[in-house]
Order: structure tokens, then C-alpha cells, then sequence
């Protein structure tokens, strides 16, 4: 393209690491792409802005595009690569428990996540497969994710759903203990860039840059030292302290958070689709090829251009 692409962010997010690190490293331009990184004024602009030509590619979720693609079968969006490959978010609880289990959650007051579907509707899934009924836990009333951190210093509810820096921060300031981290479900598809089928036809060079910018600092965020991550996204958590930051990262990095390789695999995309119908989020099975492209990931890692 002869003019910047329109990047959108689909909110600040420590689980979003490898995409300020490419930022900072220049692995977008070492790749000829240029790239005007905006952030989405709330996460349902960041696919919206996509069809409506504000943006040219996001970074998100691809339960947008599922959503999407259920209320119109027609839907022109298309996921390319994923980033983040499991699930971010934890349960933190107020007690210290050893061994903790699903069904431990029965008579718990719970905040759940509540500024996203996902986060809720993989949790949901979860208690299904656990033999539980999503609808009888003990669920508080909905509150954003830093209020409910408050509400459990205060003891107003026993466990809550939060990604990090919550996570980190509740155990930095000692209000709270690290119960379950749901990446230890396994891949999911949670994060990868889409755009609608056309941009993606028509800037395919462009999109393998994003690819290849992006796998080459997942590959550093992995083999380089973590102060040296840390160093170079802080700026984009100002008010973080670095120790917590450097919990974060670091658990996300162990828990194998970020995928090794952009494919972006039916089994994910399959996880992912399972979650959003057992809690009634999409109503139908959309088929993988309408929703993604696996050609380019291809061309990016494999240097299959057939």
C-alpha cells in the first residue's frame, strides 16, 4: 500500500504483549509494512470499524467475526493469524487454595469478567464440561474487572475472573490467590488479525508483513530476557509498577499464552466455536474457510505461495 495501514488495537491489554513488542522493535517495518496503530474506542468498533472502512485490520478476538458471520452469512470478515493462543483470563480467590477444582466453586460468590463475551462464555463452557450448571453459581452483580478486584479486598465476593495486570496486581498487594488459569484449557483462537476478504485479497504482501512482524516477536518475547519485554512495553502501562508487569508477562509467557506459530488451526477455531454456542452467544456452525484465511500463514512461515 502507498499510505500507512490502519491498525486498530482492540483495547489495552498486558495479553496483548507481542503487539506493542512489535511496535517497539520495528518488526513490522523491518517487514516494508507501515502500520498506523489506533485504538479502537471499545471493542465492538474494533470489527465494526473494519466493515465501515475506518480501519483497515484489527487485532482481536475472533468471536467478533463468528458474531458476525451468525448474524450475516454474507459477512465479509476473515481471521489470518492468530497471536494469542489460549485463553488470558484467571480465577483469583480471596483463600489460598492447593488444588483446586471447578466444583470447589459451588456456594462461592463469583464476579465473572463481564466487558467482552468471551471471557464468559469459555468460563460457562467450562462448568458445562465440569458438570455444572453455568446458571446456579452464586454470580454477583456485573462490575468492570478493577471494581470487582476492589470488592474482593473487601471480601464482598470469594473469587473473581480477571486477566492480568488484575491478577498480578492481587497478588503483588496480597488481597488474592491464583486459583486457575484457563490457557490450561489449551488453544482457543483467542486473539488473531482479520479484516474483511477483500483487503486481505487485495493486500496479501502487506498481510504476510503483519505475520511475519508478528511471529518474529513472539520469537523474541519467548528467547529474550523478560526485563528486556518489560523495558520495551512499559511505556504502554504507565501506571504499572514493573514488578507486577514483569508477574504478568511472565505468567502468561510460562502458561504458553502466545502462539509459536500464526496458523491459526481448526481445533482452535473449533474450541472456540463450541464455547459460543453451548452459552447461546451464535446460534449456527460457520464453516472454518468462511471465517479464515490459512493461506497466509502459509506464505509467511512456510514460504508456501501455491
Amino acid at each position: 500500500m502507498t499510505r500507512p495501514i490502519i491498525l486498530y488495537e482492540n483495547l489495552r491489554t498486558v495479553a496483548y504483549a507481542p503487539f506493542y513488542l512489535a511496535i517497539e522493535r520495528g518488526d513490522w517495518a523491518a517487514e516494508g509494512v507501515e502500520v498506523d496503530v489506533r485504538l479502537s474506542p471499545e471493542p465492538v468498533e474494533t470489527a465494526q470499524g473494519l466493515l465501515d472502512g475506518r480501519a483497515d485490520v484489527s487485532w482481536g478476538g475472533p468471536m467478533r467475526v463468528l458474531l458476525h458471520h451468525d448474524r450475516d452469512p454474507d459477512c465479509p470478515l476473515v481471521c489470518f493469524g492468530q497471536v494469542v493462543a489460549r485463553d488470558p483470563f484467571m480465577l483469583v480467590g480471596r483463600r489460598f487454595r492447593r488444588r483446586f477444582q471447578l466444583t470447589d466453586l459451588k456456594g462461592l460468590r463469583i464476579a465473572v469478567a463481564s466487558e467482552v463475551p468471551t471471557p464468559w462464555m469459555c468460563f460457562q463452557d467450562d462448568l458445562r464440561r465440569a458438570g455444572m450448571d453455568p446458571a446456579t453459581i452464586n454470580r454477583a452483580a456485573d462490575a468492570p474487572m478493577a471494581r470487582n478486584l476492589e470488592r474482593l479486598a473487601r471480601g464482598e465476593v470469594d473469587v473473581v475472573q480477571v486477566f492480568e495486570p488484575y491478577a498480578a496486581i492481587a497478588q503483588h498487594d496480597a488481597v488474592g490467590h491464583l486459583w486457575r488459569r484457563f490457557a490450561t484449557r489449551g488453544d482457543l483462537g483467542y486473539t488473531s488479525f482479520y479484516a474483511t476478504r477483500d483487503f486481505v485479497e487485495g493486500n496479501r504482501g502487506t498481510c504476510i508483513g503483519l505475520l511475519r512482524g508478528i511471529h518474529r516477536a513472539v520469537d523474541a518475547l519467548y528467547t529474550q530476557p523478560l526485563k528486556t519485554t518489560v523495558a520495551a512495553i512499559a511505556g504502554y502501562f504507565p501506571d504499572l509498577p514493573r514488578p507486577v508487569l514483569t508477574r504478568a508477562i511472565r505468567g502468561y509467557r510460562d502458561s504458553g499464552l502466545w502462539a509459536h506459530s500464526t496458523e491459526l488451526p481448526v481445533h482452535a477455531v473449533a474450541a472456540l466455536k463450541a464455547a459460543l454456542l453451548s452459552g447461546g452467544l451464535i446460534t449456527r456452525d460457520v464453516p472454518y474457510d468462511r471465517i479464515v484465511d490459512d493461506t497466509l500463514w502459509r506464505a509467511a512461515e512456510l514460504g508456501d505461495v501455491s
